[in-house]
């Protein structure tokens, strides 16, 4: 037993095994948690149902958090496996690669607006259905990158 033994939560943004996100869920998953993922996409979903299945997650669900039915649909599906929900890890991002090359002032509108809709309005959504199930509190957190501090080169909207 460990000291996240009989906590339960959800994350969003697990792409891989060299990510912040997968460590995160690991040490959860390793301190007693269970946990559930989401993917974008079936791209994604190749990548992610191996990890999730590794994690005994209950729950493998695809989710574009740029569409609210999606995202709403993550946390109804939960709620019928679970009575509570006690954590949520937010490591959603993305941009278009257009954006994130060449020069920040060339960046479109519509990239910018998607770029911060997908890796952080998002975390608003999110919030807004997972604090319905935090019935006794819990935690959301929400990752961030050194780009959003330093100049990385071709992170441009990114930062």
């Amino acid at each position: 037993m460990g000291i996240m033994s009989g906590k339960k939560g959800i994350i969003f943004g697990i792409s891989n095994k060299h990510g912040i996100a997968y460590g995160i869920a690991a040490v959860l998953k390793a301190h007693g948690a269970d946990i559930a993922v989401t993917y974008a996409g079936d791209i994604m979903e190749k990548r992610v149902r191996p990890i999730g299945e590794e994690l005994g997650s209950k729950l493998i669900m695809d989710c574009d958090v740029t569409s609210e039915e999606q995202v709403k649909a993550v946390f109804d599906n939960y709620a019928k496996l679970y009575d509570s929900l006690d954590f949520v890890l937010h490591a959603v991002a993305f941009a278009n690669r257009e954006d994130l090359t060449g020069n920040f002032s060339d960046t479109s509108i519509e990239g910018w607006n998607l770029a911060l809709q997908v890796s952080a309005y998002s975390l608003i959504t999110i919030s807004k259905y997972a604090k319905r199930l935090m019935k006794s509190g819990g935690s959301i957190l929400a990752l961030t990158y050194l780009g959003g501090e330093k100049s990385v080169p071709n992170y441009n909207i990114m930062g």
